[in-house]
């Protein structure tokens, strides 16, 4: 797992190192510059960088910029800087490390250009950017979206320093215009607006190198949102040798309408490749034949055209897990299931698709004393349920999930482009595996399937949201490989999740 900062909780990261363990902002910059350096030499290493220019702002991220271009300069890379000035007020000065670090350069008499009008006819090989860095938060006039415009516009090979000017550094927002970088070198730990859309499309890839702040500069207060990687996956039940169906779990899957199988079937499939021991689907009574069929391994029980509560009351006592809603459709049967299982069940639950826009229709039903629920809605059936436009929420992904999640005391997966998992009052999780392929029907079956499995085997409900995201998404990854991402459908990700188990078997953590 590695943690994800927004740009106050790095200032503050950056306040506690010099202040609790007394080192100068100085020493910081220093060693920020110095490694920025060594990544982008080992980056450029294949490029042979005959010359660069640094785009510096006034503040402490332009402070860094004269620092890399006077380190590039001293390792034979003859390299410029341009000083931006302040759009925003005429009047403001440089921060107090810009002036010493440009006292600096100046004394050895290092290049500089006085405006971007001189460097017209100029080649470079590499184009830094490090005129905000982390602290924009308000968008920008015309004459700054020029001037980003003109660096976009420059030849070369564009490098961030710590996050591409333009965008914010907590929610991936472009503030009026950004610099679209192939590379961000940035410091420490790496920053939500990098990996959120679309501050993830212009930060290119992102490299983390050291500058002197650990994570004991967190002091008491830890950051809010991590990243998984596969050593968490060390965190999953193992298999035991003396062991049968039973120890694994049962999943009851509560899905599929009149004629309407499909869903059911990616979500048993998935939970029964999720290493699950047993798998009951509940489902309308046409669908038994082809769910047997699909999923001889699953148990099929059904219902008609009136429901019989007292039955379905004893498949819930049945399970230790339940997902509810793929393909179930909005029928008066269906609401009768959503409400008769919300009242009713002990166990941990999966509400996806259908289930979720039944809750919409009378959003406060969730506000009544619940078990563990895990809610897996995607951006539209978000709106529906929060009631906000689905661009606001893609605008407010994190703090719209997060205030959702704490609202109705429950774990919210919104999928997205990097899924994030909001947890009431813990720590919360972006993921960064899988890929654009995974826009196909069904893939939201699978996820459900699999975090149900997880449920079931007695994960606890953040770890079995985060980790059945991530293998969600590592699944995708690897059915992409195999199929390309034009040609990849739900069931790929179903099949692929063996080559995911197998390798995290075999892995040592």
């Amino acid at each position: 797992m590695r943690y994800l900062v927004t740009g106050k909780e790095m200032k503050l990261l950056d306040q506690n190192t010099s202040s609790h363990y007394k080192i100068p902002e100085l020493v910081l910059m220093e060693q920020a510059a110095m490694h920025f350096v060594w990544e982008l030499c080992t980056v450029l290493s294949s490029q042979s960088p005959r010359k660069g220019i640094v785009f510096c702002g006034l503040g402490n991220n332009g402070a860094d910029g004269i620092a890399i271009a006077r380190l590039l300069i001293e390792r034979g890379i003859p390299t410029h800087i341009c000083k931006i000035k302040d759009f925003l007020n005429e009047k403001s000065q440089a921060s107090a490390s810009f002036q010493v670090q440009e006292s600096i350069y100046d004394a050895y008499k290092y290049p500089v250009i006085g405006s971007l009008d001189e460097i017209q006819n100029e080649n470079y090989d590499f184009v830094i950017d490090a005129v905000f860095g982390i602290g924009l938060s308000r968008n920008l006039n015309d004459e700054y979206i020029a001037l980003l415009d003109k660096i976009n516009y420059l030849n070369g090979i564009k490098i961030a320093v710590d996050m591409p000017s333009g965008i914010n550094s907590d929610n991936g927002q472009i503030m009026g215009n950004a610099v679209k970088c192939d590379y961000t070198i940035t410091f420490s730990f790496e920053k939500m607006g990098q990996y959120l859309w679309p501050g993830c499309e212009y930060a290119g890839k992102t490299y983390v190198v050291d500058m002197g702040i650990t994570q004991k500069s967190w002091l008491d207060k830890k950051p809010n949102y991590a990243y998984l990687e596969d050593k968490d996956l060390s965190k999953l039940p193992k298999r035991v040798d003396h062991s049968n169906k039973g120890i694994y779990g049962k999943l009851l899957v509560i899905a599929g309408s009149k004629e309407m199988a499909g869903a059911a079937i990616f979500c048993a499939k998935a939970a029964y490749r999720s290493g699950v021991g047993l798998v009951k689907v509940f489902t309308h009574e046409d669908n038994r034949t082809i769910i047997q069929a699909a999923v001889p391994e699953s148990i099929v029980a059904t219902y008609g055209n009136k429901l019989n509560k007292e039955e379905l009351i004893e498949h819930l006592k049945w399970a230790d897990a339940l997902v509810v809603g793929p393909g179930l459709g909005q029928s008066s049967i269906a609401k009768d299931i959503v409400k008769l299982v919300h009242r009713t069940v002990s166990v941990p639950v999966v509400w996806d698709a259908d289930a979720l826009n039944i809750f919409a229709q009378d959003i406060n039903q969730l506000l009544l004393p619940h078990t563990e629920y895990i809610v897996t809605p995607h951006i539209g059936e978000f709106s529906r349920l929060t009631e906000n436009t689905v661009n606001w929420i893609q605008n407010h992904l994190i703090e719209s999930a997060i205030d959702f999640a704490r609202t109705y005391d429950l774990i919210c997966v919104l999928k997205d482009f990097h899924t994030f998992t909001a947890v009431p009052f813990g720590l919360s999780y972006l993921n960064l595996t899988g890929n654009n392929g995974m826009a196909t029907a069904g893939s939201g079956d699978v996820l459900a399937g699999i975090i149900g499995a997880l449920l079931a085997q007695g994960v606890r409900g953040d770890n079995a949201a985060s980790i059945g995201v991530y293998l969600h998404g590592l699944a995708g990854d690897k059915a992409k490989g195999k199929n390309s991402a034009h040609a990849l459908i739900a069931s790929d990700i179903i099949e692929a999740l063996q080559e995911v188990w197998k390798g995290t078997e075999n892995a040592e953590y």
